[in-house]
C-alpha cells in the first residue's frame, strides 16, 4: 500500500484487481475415489480451467490403465493372466521397476503384491477383524520375488496379483503436475486426496499455505505448511480403520504378516521433491510401526508425525 493515502484511485484498482483474484477458483473433480483440485494462481478463470481439464484427462488415462477395478485396464489383463507371460508398455515397466526399487530399499515391507488382503481386510466396511486362518490362506499369495519381468513382460505366478494402489495416485499428480505447468509460468498446485505437488512458489514469491488432516474428529487441521516446491503426501488411519475389543486396526498391512502394522502414528505427512518419492516414505513411515519418528530421522527426511 502507498505511503501517500491521496493515491485512492491506485488503492482502488489494486482492491479491483484483489476481489478479481478472488473469483478464480479452483477446477475441482473426482478421481481414484478422492476428490481433486487444480489451483493457479493467476486472475484468469479459462487458463484454470484449461489446465484443469488437461489434469483431470490425465488422471482419467492413468485411472483406466491402472485400475484393479477396471476389467479393461492394462492392469486387469496382468492379474487374469494365470501365470502366462504379459507384454506391457514403456511406462508400465517404468513403474514396475519402480515398484521393485521400493521393495528392494524396504526390505519387503512395500509389496505390490500385498493387494490379495483387501478380500479379508475391508476397512471402513464390515468391521471385522479376519480369522488366523483366512490370512494364512493368502500369503502364499504375496511376495514380489515370485514375479517375473524379463524385457517388456511380466509373468505372475497363478493366483497371484499386483495392485498399484500405493503408488497410482502419487504417480498421477506428478504427471498431472508436469502436463499442466508444461502450458503455463504461472505458479500451479495440483491436489489428488490430499496429495500434492507445486510448481513453484506463489507468484508474489511467497508459499503455498497447506493444512495438515487433524486425526482428532473433533478437529479440522493440526497446523499448516508452507511449501515452495516440490510434494507432500500423507499417510495415516484417519477413515480406514477396524476397531474391535478396544484394539484399533490401522489399514497399514505388513506384507509378511497379513496383518496391520501395530503401533504406527496415526499420521506421516512427507514433503520430497516428487509425489512418488513422499508417497513411499510416508508409506514406509507408518509401516515402520513404534520406530517411524527414528526411521525418519535416520533418512533425513522433512516430516510431521502425529500420534
Amino acid at each position: 500500500m502507498p505511503d501517500d493515502m491521496k493515491s485512492v484511485p491506485r488503492i482502488q484498482k489494486a482492491s479491483q484487481k484483489a476481489a478479481k483474484a478472488r473469483r478464480v477458483k479452483p477446477y475441482t473433480f473426482m478421481a481414484m475415489n478422492s476428490p481433486c483440485e487444480v489451483q493457479v494462481d493467476c486472475d484468469d478463470q479459462a487458463l484454470v480451467d484449461r489446465l484443469g481439464a488437461i489434469a483431470e484427462a490425465e488422471a482419467a488415462r492413468i485411472e483406466v490403465k491402472y485400475s484393479r477395478y477396471k476389467p479393461d485396464s492394462l492392469l486387469s489383463a496382468v492379474n487374469r493372466s494365470n501365470g502366462e507371460p504379459v507384454k506391457v508398455d514403456t511406462e508400465m515397466r517404468a513403474l514396475l521397476d519402480y515398484a521393485d526399487a521400493c521393495y528392494t530399499l524396504s526390505n519387503g515391507l512395500f509389496d505390490i503384491t500385498s493387494g490379495v488382503l483387501r478380500r479379508i481386510w475391508r476397512f471402513g466396511k464390515d468391521n471385522k477383524v479376519p480369522t488366523d486362518a483366512e490370512v494364512a490362506a493368502l500369503l502364499p499369495l504375496i511376495g514380489w520375488d515370485k514375479v517375473t519381468l524379463t524385457g517388456d513382460t511380466i509373468t505372475l505366478p497363478p493366483g497371484m496379483e499386483i495392485d498399484f494402489g500405493g503408488l497410482g495416485k502419487e504417480y498421477a499428480v506428478d504427471r498431472a503436475l508436469m502436463l499442466a505447468a508444461a502450458q503455463t509460468d504461472k505458479p500451479v498446485l495440483v491436489n489428488f486426496g490430499g496429495d500434492l505437488r507445486v510448481s513453484g512458489p506463489r507468484r508474489d514469491g511467497g508459499a503455498w499455505r497447506i493444512a495438515i488432516e487433524s486425526v482428532d474428529p473433533s478437529r479440522t487441521s493440526e497446523g499448516m505448511l508452507e511449501i515452495k516446491s516440490g510434494a507432500l503426501t500423507t499417510s495415516g488411519d484417519a477413515r480406514r480403520f477396524i476397531l474391535q475389543g478396544g484394539v484399533r486396526y490401522g489399514h497399514i498391512l505388513n506384507p509378511r504378516t497379513g496383518r496391520p502394522v501395530m503401533g504406527a502414528p496415526r499420521s506421516v505427512t512427507i514433503a520430497a521433491g516428487t509425489c512418488l518419492e513422499a508417497g513411499i516414505m510416508s508409506t514406509l513411515a507408518m509401516a515402520k510401526g513404534e520406530r517411524a519418528e527414528a526411521f525418519l530421522r535416520e533418512e533425513g527426511l522433512a516430516a510431521w508425525v502425529l500420534r
